[in-house]
Order: structure tokens, then sequence, then C-alpha cells
């Protein structure tokens, strides 16, 4: 609740219209800087004016008396209460309010979060067919930096996917036939598939020792 002080000269009010003296504690009595409670009645004039009310105080006789400051009749003295509503930031409960009620739990509102597919082109295929129809290179995202080898694969479905080389070299071009898999590579953006090595027209890496499944390589004779 905020109080305004009207300065401006007015006429002298009429007998009928005159209020009668407010009757205040002295100055000395309230806590400064003391916001009232919620609840509460609003704050006296002295307490939104301390500064004024001191001097007034220290100017006049009554207050070096016991008895209690009396407001003058004069208008310019008589506060006015502005009628703005006091709106709080948050609520006094401290119950949060629920996401759904009993009857709308009843009725089904409450429904399981489905996950997106990682590889929707695939249609819940582990491996789909493809023909290559270009073959180029890409560069990661930082912070990496390299040349990536990708190609662009139209599926027997007849969608068309970017899909990842792996290993190191490789002897695809256009028209090859090649079987594709999801799997995404990290530091490609969008790249969702790969193509699986020594499967079709694609060959395995020539001389790999380790993680030979990974790459299509056959066991060496040596080692049978």
């Amino acid at each position: 609740m905020k109080i305004k002080w009207n300065i401006t000269s007015r006429p002298p009010p009429l007998a009928s219209q005159t209020a009668r003296p407010r009757t205040l504690h002295r100055p000395g009595f309230y806590r400064a800087n003391a916001a009232p409670a919620l609840g509460s009645a609003a704050p006296s004039w002295h307490q939104a004016r301390p500064r004024y009310c001191s001097r007034l105080a220290s100017s006049s006789k009554a207050s070096q008396s016991t008895s209690p400051l009396t407001l003058p009749n004069n208008p310019l003295f008589q506060p006015q209460i502005s009628r703005v509503p006091i709106v709080f930031g948050r609520s006094f409960s401290q119950t949060p309010i629920p996401p759904a009620t009993i009857n709308q739990t009843i009725r089904g509102c409450r429904k399981p979060r489905t996950k997106g597919k990682k590889a929707p082109a695939l249609e819940g295929c582990p491996q789909k067919k493809g023909v290559c129809t270009k073959i180029y290179t890409v560069k990661p995202r930082k912070p990496n930096s390299a040349v990536r080898k990708v190609a662009k694969v139209k599926l027997s479905n007849g969608k068309t996917v970017v899909a990842y080389i792996q290993g190191e070299g490789h002897n695809l071009q256009e028209h090859s036939v090649v079987l594709v898999r999801g799997g995404r590579t990290i530091d490609l953006i969008g790249l969702k598939y790969k193509i699986v090595r020594g499967a079709l027209d694609f060959a395995g890496v020539v001389g790999r020792k380790t993680s030979r499944s990974k790459y299509g390589v056959k066991k060496p004779k040596d080692e049978l």
C-alpha cells in the first residue's frame, strides 16, 4: 500500500468536510525501515516520512511534552492512501501444482514418451541394400580436422541416405552395390549410417590385423 502526499494548493474545506485531527504516536517509538507485516494496518504518516516527522517534532513544543502529536486540519498534512492492489510474486502455498488431477489420470492422460529411431531410413531392418550414387569427402566439426570419406546411397526402399566409409582405403565408385547399417559418426554432422565392409561390392581393409571383423578381413592362413 503506497502513500501519496498532495502538496498542491487547495481551497480550505467546508465545515462539514473538515476531518477530525488524527492522534499519532511520538516519532521515536517506531523502528526505522521496518516493513509492515502481512495483514497488518497501513503505516502511519510519520513511518512513511521519518525525516519530515523528526523535524516537525523537534520544532514543535508538543515533542517536548509527554502528550502525543496531533495532525493539523490543513489538507496539506492529510495523507492520501492510493488504492493500488498489492500483487505478490509467489503464492503463499508451498504445495506444488499437480501436473494432472485424479480424474484426468483415470481417463488416461499420462502416456509414455515414444523414443525416436536412430536409423529411420532402415525401417526397423538391421541392414538395407543400396546403390552408391556419389562418393565424396567431408570435414569433421571442431576440434577435429581430417578428410572423411562418405557415400550417398539410394536404398532398396527408395530412400537416399549419406553413409560413412570406414577404414583406410576403399574400392567404391558410382553404381557400387553396398550394404548399409545403422550407426552414427560422432564428428560428422547428420551421418546416421555406415557401410558394411567385406559385403557385396565393398572390399575389406587390406593388411588389417586387429578388429578384423569390423573391417571385413578374414583370418590369415598362417594363423590357422
